[in-house]
């Protein structure tokens, strides 16, 4: 039976304190799979709840990125992708409201594509201006979803990388 989260509950786990460990850099480093750059990384938030930050950047095409922050409900072997990231390497519909974009855009678990059963729990986007590469993705989903960044690391990660951060 698919999880059903409602909008309190998706919010709290967006919210929900996410600590990176010290050497969080070098476990995020993409690596190289058929065409594609891709990483994993599960860690645990303040309150218990596990979750997995999933990275992939093609090789080939810059704009082909996704940054994914997913929820693993306890018991289940179900991925829940509550925010998604994506580069302007596609046009995007949203299913239930009909409209259509090309553009660098943010993805959002909600409870009314849940309950219309929907195939992606995160169907429903929204076009961005915060970021306009993978690593400004990354940065933009870190700081919007409650990641605690290493003080000793949180300007590495990005030094020497242009961001749209508005």
């Amino acid at each position: 039976m698919p999880l059903h989260l409602t909008e309190a509950k998706l919010q709290e786990l967006i919210a929900e304190r996410k600590p990176l460990a010290e050497d969080y850099q070098q476990r995020v480093t993409l690596k190289s799979k058929r065409g594609h750059k891709e990483r994993e990384l599960d860690l645990t938030g303040a309150n218990g709840s596990q979750f997995r930050l999933i990275l992939r950047e093609s090789q080939f095409n810059p704009l082909d990125f996704s940054v994914i922050l997913a929820y693993l409900p306890p018991k289940t072997n179900q991925v829940f992708r509550l925010r998604r990231h994506n580069g302007k390497s596609h046009e995007h519909t949203n299913m239930i409201e009909g409209n259509r974009f090309y553009d660098f855009h943010i993805h959002a678990a909600t409870e009314r594509y849940q309950q219309f059963g929907m195939e992606k729990e995160d169907g429903y986007a929204e076009p961005t201006d915060r970021f306009s590469d993978f690593h400004g993705a990354l940065k933009c989903l870190l700081k919007d979803c409650g990641f605690l960044i290493p003080e000793s690391t949180q300007g590495d990660l990005f030094e020497g990388v242009p961001s749209n951060d508005h």
